[in-house]
């Protein structure tokens, strides 16, 4: 048997008191958090917001307590091109509310195709507990975006504004998981007892109704079509009539997303570089693109995302944001901490270790927005654009030390034009299906 002895116990009293700076640690974190305890001085005050390159920078959004974060990003990387067509000010946003309407309504639809798809899945296994785990989580993927901009199109921030749900998800997110297990539970048991295909097929319109029901209650109705006029940033008077979220899309953004790349590092010993993934079982929109990863090398990704930088335009990211953050200053920085002066210890996993014993994996997506390099071309930090609003950080924009881009960093979204032609060739390659569970199946 593996017991503590009592005796055991003692001698690790006797150990913790026999050095004084484990009582000095033990009355400052017994105070404050341990992240203020341990807190790297001499990082913070070297901390230095200027970057040899720096787009534009523009009012800083805020997702508030929701989880949009993916959204957020991906929208304010769109935002900069319908600025530019319509000649707005920095303080112009698309609408996350309408975005996140039809992320959870065409979540609801993917989850009841899930579950139409495993009916003969054992309750008590792993997949079912997964799919009715969180059916429409906030969180999301790069092409999940894709799938609802090409479907739904765009408005206008003005034209779907926030309400106290969507900058408030929790309680509404309750309200509709819950409905979502009730709907899945009566499927399962409608084949249980014979029911047919098209017979259980059948069940799911009145489900969804309800289910857009309840979105319009907690987020307004989306709107069909609206008519847009603006004030531009020279005060000039401009309308365009009646639009629907397509033509809106179409007209003053119409991005074409086939020439955008979803890169990942996953350094797992099971996974390969220069292949390509998909996850399972993770999307929102039936019939849309799937999730699709080309697993490349840090050097791959860096190099074109400051080429993507260099040539003015933004790229999203997405990382483990919680990870040796000081969120007052807005620093990403692995050396940020002393934990070693704390604790007289330190973790020593690597990457690949993190991501297979549970210790790290994607949980926010961002923006890069300028990177600082070196006199031989290296990058040395990355400027950041966050969506947490801009009480903190650099008025709500974050730096990301080079160091921890290598450790907690995990995807970047870039244009075709900046990578080589072997990567792309592995476009062309079917991807290897992931199990859900994976690391790289988390959402930001």
């Amino acid at each position: 048997m593996g017991e503590v002895s009592l005796s055991q116990i003692a001698a690790f009293q006797a150990s913790f008191e026999s050095d004084t700076r484990n009582r000095a640690a033990m009355n400052a974190v017994c105070g404050t958090t341990v992240a203020k305890v341990a807190l790297n001085r001499r990082r913070v005050v070297q901390a230095d917001m200027t970057f040899s390159v720096n787009l534009p920078e523009k009012k800083i959004t805020s997702q508030k307590g929701s989880g949009r974060c993916w959204m957020f990003a991906a929208l304010n990387t769109l935002r900069i091109v319908a600025m530019k067509n319509m000649n707005l000010g920095d303080d112009f946003e698309l609408s996350q509310n309408h975005t996140m309407f039809w992320d959870k309504f065409e979540k609801s639809n993917y989850f009841l195709e899930s579950v139409l798809s495993t009916l003969d899945e054992p309750t008590e296994g792993r997949l079912i507990a997964y799919l009715f785990s969180g059916p429409i989580q906030d969180g999301g993927q790069w092409h999940m975006f894709i799938n609802l901009v090409k479907k739904h199109g765009l408005v206008p921030k003005s034209i779907m504004p926030e309400t106290e749900s969507s900058s408030n998800t929790g309680h509404m997110n309750a309200q509709i998981t819950l409905r979502l297990r009730e709907f899945g539970c009566e499927i399962r048991k409608a084949h249980a007892s014979g029911k047919s295909a098209d017979e259980l097929r059948a069940m799911k319109p009145a489900m969804l109704e309800q289910i857009y029901k309840m979105l319009c209650i907690h987020l307004g109705e989306p709107p069909a079509e609206f008519e847009w006029q603006w004030r531009d940033k020279d005060r000039a008077f401009n309308r365009a009539g009646v639009l629907t979220p397509k033509d809106f899309y179409e007209k003053y953004i119409d991005v074409d997303f086939s020439d955008l790349v979803c890169l990942i590092h996953c350094p797992q010993s099971e996974k390969r570089f220069n292949e390509v993934y998909t996850i399972k079982f993770l999307g929102n929109v039936v019939g849309g693109e799937p999730i699709k990863y080309i697993n490349v090398d840090l050097d791959t990704m860096k190099q074109a995302s400051i080429a993507q930088m260099q040539n003015e335009e933004p790229v999203w990211f997405g990382c483990d944001v919680g990870k040796f953050l000081d969120r007052d200053s807005g620093w990403m920085d692995d050396q940020m901490f002393d934990y070693d002066l704390v604790y007289g210890s330190v973790s020593h996993l690597s990457k690949a270790e993190r991501l297979d014993y549970g210790e790290s994996l994607m949980t926010h997506a961002m923006v890069f927005t300028g990177v600082d390099l070196d006199d031989k071309g290296a990058p040395r930090k990355w400027r950041v654009e966050n969506s947490w609003g801009d009480k903190s950080g650099d008025k709500g924009y974050f730096a990301m030390s080079d160091t921890w881009f290598d450790e907690f960093n995990y995807e970047v979204v870039v244009h075709k034009k900046f990578l080589s032609a072997e990567c792309l060739a592995l476009l062309d390659r079917e991807p290897i299906g992931l199990e859900p569970w994976d690391p790289m199946g988390s959402l930001a």
